[in-house]
């Protein structure tokens, strides 16, 4: 009997350790946001070249359908990293600790603007955040009632504004880049109506659905989470402008132009002092137990985060990202550090 039992624990063992051998990737598997998703496929690319190591799977989900993914568990068949350009918000927090994914590291890789551009050939136009949120909302103030929005052509809201029909292509709602034209734009807007801003207080959930739920009669378009299939749509229709990360408006100056909002041109300066409404920081989320999982996560970790990629003259910089200061800088390090050497 003892004998037969332990054969039997000798077995379980030896099935528990081909489990975690089998459970093993070579390969890191990072998914998130579009707007970061051509910055970390350039790094995936470097870590390779200079390393040796497999190259990332990097996959274009959206802020928020990466921290779907990344949330439903640990293990193999679970994301390693989140690329996000809004920080995790206290629900996908809780749904990943359910899951017992509770151990994460927030390391901030610098910045970014939610612009609006358009092709070179695109009328130049100014906007205010309150003619972008009369733009776009599905209702919009009239005498005082909330009515489905009348705005057909852009200068509809303001005659100084191009007599053309408005068509803007925009990002899905599982995208950290709508979450926050939301927050940082459409609520600005929204709320230079003083019976709108009132709400703000009284019922806030009133006046997100006032601000934030955009029109679907064909003015705002979602786009998916594919950042080149809306540059080309912007190309072949001049007359149209799309809402998109600032690092797509940097890596192609040649082809895009952007619009101001609130007489502030989006480029490097504006967005890093934030007095570009629509700046924001962009993150890494990984996976703590994964260390274990992907030999090489921390060695990615450690390249992501190194002055080579992300410093003033690094990799990053060159396609659009805007960089820390030197005291974030260090913070990011220190987040970083304990996946160094691992």
């Amino acid at each position: 009997m003892r004998r037969t039992l332990a054969l039997a624990t000798l077995a379980a063992s030896m099935a528990l350790l081909t489990s975690h051998a089998a459970m093993a990737r070579d390969q890191i598997r990072i998914v998130g946001s579009s707007t970061i998703f051509p910055l970390t496929t350039k790094v995936a690319e470097h870590f390779a070249k200079t390393t040796g190591a497999p190259a990332p799977v990097v996959e274009s989900t959206g802020s928020g359908g990466g921290f779907k993914l990344f949330c439903g568990g640990i293990g193999a068949e679970f994301p390693d990293i989140v690329d996000a350009s809004r920080p995790i918000t206290g629900s996908e927090t809780a749904i990943c600790a359910a899951n017992s994914v509770r151990d994460i590291s927030e390391i901030k890789i610098g910045y970014d603007g939610i612009v609006m551009l358009g092709s070179r050939e695109a009328p130049g136009m100014e906007l205010t955040a309150r003619q972008l949120y009369l733009a776009l909302a599905r209702t919009v103030p009239v005498k005082g009632a909330s009515v489905p929005n009348p705005h057909e052509k852009w200068s509809d809201i303001d005659p100084s504004l191009p007599d053309l029909k408005i068509r803007v292509y925009g990002p899905p709602p599982t995208s950290g880049t709508r979450d926050l034209m939301g927050q940082l734009l459409l609520d600005q807007g929204c709320a230079t109506f003083s019976d709108i801003a009132s709400l703000e207080a009284t019922d806030p959930d009133s006046f997100r659905l006032l601000c934030r739920t955009l029109r679907e009669d064909g003015a705002y378009i979602e786009a998916g989470e594919n950042d080149r299939l809306v540059i080309s749509k912007l190309e072949k229709d001049p007359t149209s402008y799309g809402v998109m990360g600032f690092n797509n408006l940097e890596r192609n100056r040649e082809r895009l132009q952007g619009v101001p909002i609130n007489d502030i041109e989006p480029d490097y300066e504006t967005i890093l002092d934030g007095s570009y409404p629509a700046s924001r920081a962009l993150y890494l989320y990984v996976k703590d137990d994964h260390q274990q999982l992907v030999q090489s996560l921390g060695d990615f970790i450690s390249t992501y985060v190194s002055e080579a990629v992300i410093g003033e003259e690094g990799l990053l910089a060159d396609n659009g990202l805007v960089p820390l200061t030197n005291e974030e800088r260090a913070e990011t390090m220190t987040s970083a550090a304990k996946f160094a050497g691992n």
